[in-house]
C-alpha cells in the first residue's frame, strides 16, 4: 500500500490506502458510522472498514424510529430513556428533513395492560425528559374520529404523544460523508480477516481483504474499534463468562397507503403477548413491525423473515383493525433486521437489556449492544477507551453539533419546500450543490414515491459496488414499490450508467442479482412473487428461447 494524504476518501482502489492509522474502525453500521465521525471530528486520521455495503445489517433494517422508549420506562430504565429523549431532541433539531417529529396514538382497551394510570405517569415523564408537555388523553369518540378504521369493542379511549421518524440508512450515510469530507477514509466490501498482534499480544491493526478483486493487505493502528454489532464477538469473545451477544431478529412488512389510512403513527398492544406493535406511515407507505426472536442463521446472510413472524404481525392488525380485512397478499415487501442484543441468561427476547457494552483487550475496543437513537453517547464511550492505547489520548467534544450545520434554502420552480428539506437532511451541504447542478429532469419524483430522480443520481456517486446498494439503501425503492424498482432499471441505467462504469454483462449480472436478493430476502413469506419480477424473468427466458430458435442454421421457413 502506498503512504497518503490527509485528504479523505471513499472507496479508493485498494492499493492507494495508507497503511498507517491513528484509529481503524471495523464496521459501517451505525454505530461503525458514529464512531467515525467523532473521531474523525477529534482530529484522528480514522479509517472505516465495512465487510458489505455501508448500512448493509441492522442499521438499514430497523422501524426507522429516533424514540425515547416508553418500554424502558416500564422497566425502570429512566437513564436510558432520558439520554434517548435527549439525542431524540438533538437530532429533530440538526437534522431537520432526515429526523422527522412523529404523531402517535396508543389506543387503550378494557382489561389490558398497560392501564390508563401506569401510561400516564410514564408518558409525563417522557414529556418532563423531553420538551415540556406533549401527550394528553383523548376520550373514546375523539380517538374514534382520529383513528376510524380502529376495533371498538372493549375502547375506552387513549393517548397521543410524539417521538420521531428517521430513514436510517440514509443517517449512516450521512454521518459517513460527512465524516470523508473532513478527512477520514470509508471502504466498504473490504472484511477483516484478523487482528495482527506483536509480542506482547496488543493490537497492532487488522489484515484487511477487498472482495472487489481479492487484494489483500495489513492496516495498522495503535487501537481498532470492534463495532461489527451481532457479529462482533468473532474478533473479540466476551469477557464476561455469563454475558454473551444473543442476535435477535426483528422483522416488518411493509403496505401500500391505500390499505390502512393513517393520519399518524399508532402502536398497540399484540393481543397474543402483550408486547407492543408499531404501525407507522413511512415514505408513502405503511410500516408495521416488529417481531422480536431468536435468530440463529448464518449472520453474514441476509435475514429473512419467517412465516412465523409474518402470521403475528397479520393477527395483530386484524386485532386492531378488524374492518379492514388486511391480506398478507397486500403487502408490498418485507424486511427483517438482527439486533445485536447482549444477554445475561435466559430471559424471554423482549425483555433483552438494549443497553451497549464496551470490552477492551491490548488495544481492542468492542462496542456492541444499543440502539440506534444514542448512537453518539456509544460513540463517546467507545472513543474514551480508546484514547487509553493513542500516545497523547484524545478528548472529545459533546457539546459539537453531530452533523455541519447547513441552512436550507428554498429554490423557486415546481420544487416542493419539503422536498427541499428531504435533500438538506438526507446531504447536508451537499444538497446546495445538487440542487444547482439538478437539471428539471432530476428534480422529477418516481412515481409513487417521494424520492426524486436527483436522489438515485447522486446514490450512484455514493461508493456503491452492487444494484441492492443503490435500490435498497441509498435510496429505498425496493421497500417502496411494489415491484422493487425493477420497471425503472433502464431508466436508472441510462441516467445512473456514466458514474457507475458497468458494461452489459455487469448490468444483467446485477439485475438478476438484484432479483433474487428481493424474492429471497425482501419477499413475504405465504405470498407470490411479485408480478414484475415474475414477468421480467419469464420475458427474458422468452426471449432465449426465440434466440435459440433462430440461430443461423436453425431458421425456420
Amino acid at each position: 500500500m502506498n503512504d497518503g494524504t490527509s485528504a479523505g476518501q471513499l472507496n479508493p482502489p485498494f492499493d492507494d490506502i495508507p497503511p498507517h492509522w491513528d484509529i481503524i474502525i471495523v464496521g459501517g453500521g451505525i454505530t461503525g458510522a458514529g464512531i467515525f465521525r467523532e473521531a474523525v471530528r477529534a482530529g484522528f486520521r480514522a479509517i472505516l472498514l465495512e465487510e458489505f455495503d455501508f448500512s448493509w445489517g441492522t442499521s438499514s433494517r430497523s422501524s426507522k424510529l429516533v424514540h425515547g422508549g416508553l418500554r424502558y420506562l416500564r422497566e425502570g430504565k429512566f437513564f436510558l430513556t432520558k439520554a434517548s429523549v435527549e439525542e431524540r431532541q438533538r437530532l429533530l433539531r440538526e437534522a431537520p428533513g432526515l429526523v422527522e417529529p412523529l404523531g402517535f396514538l396508543l389506543p387503550l382497551y378494557e382489561g389490558r395492560h398497560p392501564g390508563r394510570t401506569i401510561l400516564t405517569a410514564g408518558l409525563s415523564l417522557y414529556d418532563m425528559m423531553g420538551s415540556g408537555k406533549k401527550h394528553r388523553f383523548l376520550e373514546r369518540e375523539e380517538f374514534i374520529t382520529l383513528m376510524p378504521h380502529l376495533r371498538r369493542e372493549g375502547l375506552t379511549g387513549g393517548f397521543s404523544f410524539y417521538d420521531a421518524q428517521v430513514d436510517d440508512a440514509r443517517l449512516v450515510l450521512r454521518l459517513i460523508s460527512e465524516a470523508v469530507q473532513n478527512g477520514g477514509w470509508a471502504v466498504n466490501y473490504t472484511p477483516v480477516r484478523a487482528l495482527l498482534r506483536d509480542d506482547m499480544n496488543r493490537v497492532t491493526g487488522v489484515a484487511c481483504e477487498s472482495t472487489e478483486d481479492g487484494t489483500t493487505g495489513e492496516l495498522r493502528a495503535p487501537v481498532v474499534i470492534n463495532a461489527t454489532g451481532c457479529r462482533a464477538e468473532e474478533l473479540h469473545p466476551s469477557p464476561e463468562r455469563h454475558r454473551h451477544l444473543r442476535p435477535l431478529r426483528g422483522s416488518h412488512i411493509v403496505l401500500p397507503s391505500w390499505t390502512l389510512p393513517l393520519p399518524q403513527a399508532i402502536t398497540f398492544m399484540h393481543p397474543q403477548d402483550g408486547r407492543p406493535i408499531f404501525v407507522i406511515p413511512w415514505e408513502g407507505t405503511i410500516l408495521v413491525g416488529t417481531t422480536d426472536l431468536d435468530h440463529h442463521d448464518d449472520l453474514g446472510k441476509e435475514p429473512t423473515m419467517s412465516p412465523g413472524e409474518a402470521a403475528y404481525l397479520m393477527e395483530g392488525l386484524a386485532d386492531c383493525f378488524p374492518v379492514l380485512s388486511l391480506r398478507l397478499d397486500q403487502t408490498l415487501c418485507s424486511f427483517a433486521g438482527v439486533r445485536p442484543v447482549v444477554s445475561e441468561g435466559n430471559r424471554p427476547p423482549s425483555e433483552e437489556s438494549r443497553d451497549h457494552v464496551i470490552w477492551t483487550d491490548n488495544g481492542l475496543v468492542t462496542v456492541t449492544g444499543g440502539k440506534l437513537t444514542t448512537f453518539r453517547r456509544l460513540a463517546w464511550d467507545a472513543m474514551k477507551e480508546a484514547f487509553r492505547f493513542i500516545p497523547g489520548g484524545g478528548s472529545i467534544d459533546r457539546e459539537s453539533p453531530i452533523f455541519e450545520p447547513v441552512r436550507t434554502v428554498p429554490r423557486g420552480g415546481s420544487l416542493r419546500d419539503a422536498a427541499v428539506r428531504r435533500l438538506f437532511g438526507r446531504y447536508g451541504r451537499k444538497a446546495a450543490v445538487l440542487l444547482e447542478q439538478a437539471s428539471q429532469d432530476d428534480l422529477e419524483t418516481l412515481l409513487g414515491t417521494n424520492v426524486l430522480w436527483i436522489e438515485v443520481v447522486e446514490g450512484a456517486r455514493e461508493g456503491i459496488r452492487r444494484l441492492d446498494d443503490l435500490l435498497l439503501r441509498r435510496v429505498r425503492l425496493g421497500l417502496l414499490r411494489a415491484d422493487g424498482g425493477i420497471e425503472l432499471l433502464d431508466d436508472i441505467e441510462k441516467r445512473c450508467g456514466p458514474s457507475m462504469k458497468w458494461d452489459r454483462r455487469r448490468w444483467k449480472e446485477e439485475r438478476k442479482r438484484y432479483r433474487e436478493i428481493l424474492e429471497l430476502s425482501y419477499g413475504v413469506p405465504g405470498r407470490a412473487p411479485r408480478p414484475e419480477a415474475v414477468k421480467e424473468g419469464f420475458l427474458e427466458k422468452g426471449i432465449g428461447r426465440i434466440r435459440k430458435v433462430l440461430r443461423p442454421g436453425r431458421q425456420r421457413s
